[in-house]
């Protein structure tokens, strides 16, 4: 198949491209607007490949993706691209007004153009899987309930509503348009190549360099942590056997608060560096509790069966097994995220061009 990949630069689209390189004979076609989070270097072990092929183009540029559909021809549509850290939200969310809802839209109206020129055959093979977040349904109150694919929507943050705002624009094109789309919903992503904002990544990079770990409120925050390599998994499945019109949701089945997240990372921290920052006997002194998000979600949960029962996927690693293998992986690359701190990294362009 050939298989368009948006956002393909990002942490979860580049886990979704090395996967589909290393582990099938598809081509892939990444398109990526290189926006701050966006980073070829997460690419760089398969850029070489005859089957991965680049395009900078931002999904909002809708003549630039026409071009990239007919040039490309693809099978199928894996649309990752999204800014979709809460925070950013939070203090500027036009641009994800602008890339979440209307770049979506943008490239729902180029991909129902471009299937409509398409044979028979090719056509009713076409897939939209539009990939989207666990935090549209807004949070959970109690400690046993879960988010199932028919949960109610109530989004917190700007960029939950975004998201929120994009599912129902995929579904309406499915239902008024007849393209044939699919929605996958997934909780909390960790795992090699995360950008550095977000919490796991935060947590390791200041725990090595001596600075403060900062928890929001009181920590007690539960959310349901899903390792990135069993997501790239999942999306695949879901990609190439799902059901048209049918949402999954993807969920690691790990709940943890993120103050246990924090404490976890301090203990394998502890256990991998003999030789620890100047004053501290352990990580964990350094964990720093700061004011709490405003609109904060206390409670996110996966009922994740459906995926499972129909297309036979769960994830591979529990979070034990996963938050170790991201730890060791950042403290075995320090060249990538050292080039993500000081900025060099978007000056890379590693000759991908098209």
């Amino acid at each position: 198949m050939n298989i368009l990949v948006t956002g393909g630069a990002g942490f979860i689209g580049s886990a979704v491209v090395r996967h589909i390189i290393e582990n099938t004979s598809d081509n892939v076609m990444v398109v990526d607007s290189l926006t701050y989070a966006g980073n070829l270097e997460s690419l760089k072990d398969v850029s070489q490949n005859p089957r991965f092929q680049f395009s900078q183009t931002s999904i909002c540029d809708g003549s630039g993706i026409d071009t990239v559909l007919s040039d490309f021809q693809p099978d199928t549509i894996m649309h990752l691209a999204a800014e979709s850290h809460v925070d950013r939200s939070i203090d500027g969310p036009a641009a994800f007004i602008e890339t979440n809802i209307v770049g979506t839209y943008v490239l729902l109206e180029a991909a129902r153009k471009y299937w409509g020129t398409l044979g028979a055959s090719k056509k009713d093979n076409f897939r939209f899987h539009h990939i989207s977040t666990d935090e549209v349904y807004g949070d959970l109150h109690g400690t046993d309930d879960l988010f199932t694919e028919t949960t109610p929507y109530a989004p917190s943050s700007p960029y939950s509503a975004s998201k929120a705002s994009s599912d129902h624009l995929v579904r309406a094109w499915n239902r008024t348009y007849n393209l044939p789309t699919l929605v996958t919903n997934c909780s909390n992503n960790y795992g090699p190549y995360h950008f550095p904002e977000k919490l796991i990544p935060l947590v390791i990079l200041n725990a090595i360099s001596g600075k403060p770990l900062p928890v929001y409120g009181d920590g007690a925050q539960v959310r349901d942590w899903l390792y990135v390599e069993d997501h790239a998994r999942a999306l695949y499945k879901v990609a190439t056997e799902g059901q048209v019109g049918e949402t999954y949701n993807i969920g690691g089945h790990n709940e943890r608060k993120n103050i246990d997240v924090v404490k976890t990372i301090c203990s394998i921290l502890d256990e991998l560096i003999e030789l620890k920052p100047s004053n501290i006997n352990s990580f964990s002194e350094l964990i720093t509790y700061v004011k709490d998000r405003p609109g904060h979600d206390m409670r996110y949960a996966i009922d994740a069966s459906k995926i499972d029962r129909e297309l036979n996927w769960k994830p591979v690693e529990t979070f034990e097994s996963g938050i170790l293998k991201t730890v060791q992986w950042y403290l075995s690359n320090e060249l990538w995220w050292k080039r993500v701190q000081d900025g060099s990294y978007a000056g890379e362009r590693l000759g991908l061009d098209n």
